[in-house]
């Protein structure tokens, strides 16, 4: 049976995690994340017309005013059609400047009605993207501390924080990837409810991890096999079934959410959505077959074939 063997598929595991993550580091590194005014600072405003007007035209009248890097897409509102929703630098209400753009929509657009206007100062998005790196790190080094004291009475208290911040990170990168990948291809932008998500992924993913731990800690102390990677197999099969409910029961909710709830929501949604599926599959599948393979001194041997290779070619070039 699979369940017999997992551990023994984990370069299998890890290849998968591999397809999914490369493609998002590269749009990370070539496209970056499309930052929302949370982070940048700006305006989000949301107008609905009396009939469907063209992306396009609101565009260029934006332009028209000197708000050329504006993002404007249409969004689904329930019960208010031909909703434009427009992300731009900072306008602020009652000015001048949104006087004139206000007339000239309704001069070429015909007639509509402002649902909301949110701006966010420069210094005030600065400060976000600040406390949001260090809501994770410290949320990182918490949970790094923790797992190392929940199993201090096991020979390497570390690996099972580290093994398990190893898997957070697969997440987090799954997230980032996948939204760095959205931001090109649809334009999604990440926001302060984006940290929020990405905060919520990360215990998600850690608890669903520290499931499958305490289940090979338990059954290493009672010595049901001499194998460790046998002990991580019959440790997988006792939870597996419970993380999969447990991760099915809100995967179900959150599609519900995705599917039928409000615009405004959607990109949380769907944050939500892409790291409990990834939490799911890095608590089984990547954070217990990093510890085989420790435990099999893989990763020494790793590391030491390409500590070896580095010195070769350095000797190889100094000849």
């Amino acid at each position: 049976m699979l369940l017999d063997h997992l551990a023994g598929k984990r370069y299998l595991w890890f290849t998968i995690s591999l397809i999914v993550i490369v493609p998002g580091l590269i749009s990370l590194l070539v496209f970056g994340l499309r930052l929302g005014i949370d982070f940048t600072g700006g305006t989000q405003w949301e107008l609905q017309f009396d009939h469907p007007v063209e992306v396009q035209t609101v565009r260029s009248i934006l332009a028209a005013h000197g708000y050329t890097d504006t993002v404007v897409q249409p969004v689904s509102l329930a019960g208010k059609p031909n909703v434009i929703q427009i992300s731009m630098k900072e306008l602020n209400e009652g000015s001048p400047q949104k006087a004139a753009i206000e007339q000239d929509f309704k001069s070429k657009l015909g007639n509509f009605t402002e649902l909301s206007i949110d701006s966010v100062g420069a210094s005030v998005g600065s400060t976000i993207s600040q406390r949001a790196v260090f809501a994770i790190i410290l949320a990182s080094i918490g949970i790094l501390l923790y797992i190392a004291y929940a199993f201090r009475n096991t020979q390497n208290l570390w690996l099972y924080g580290l093994c398990a911040l190893v898997a957070m990170l697969h997440d987090v990168l799954v997230v980032l990837g996948i939204f760095s990948i959205l931001g090109w291809v649809a334009h999604y932008e990440i926001d302060s409810l984006f940290v929020t998500a990405l905060l919520t992924v990360i215990g998600f993913s850690v608890h669903d991890t520290i499931v499958v731990f305490d289940r090979i800690r338990e059954n290493l102390a009672r010595r049901v096999s001499p194998s460790f990677e046998e002990v991580v197999n019959l440790s997988l099969a006792q939870t597996l079934v419970r993380s999969l409910n447990t991760s099915l029961t809100v995967v179900f909710t959150l599609l519900a959410l995705y599917l039928f709830g409000g615009a405004t929501t959607k990109e949380f949604v769907l944050a939500l959505l892409i790291g409990i599926v990834s939490g799911t599959y890095s608590s089984i599948f990547n954070a217990s077959q990093l510890l085989v393979a420790w435990e099999n001194g893989e990763i020494k041997r790793f590391f030491r074939r390409i500590t070896g290779r580095a010195q070769g070619a350095a000797t190889a070039a100094s000849r």
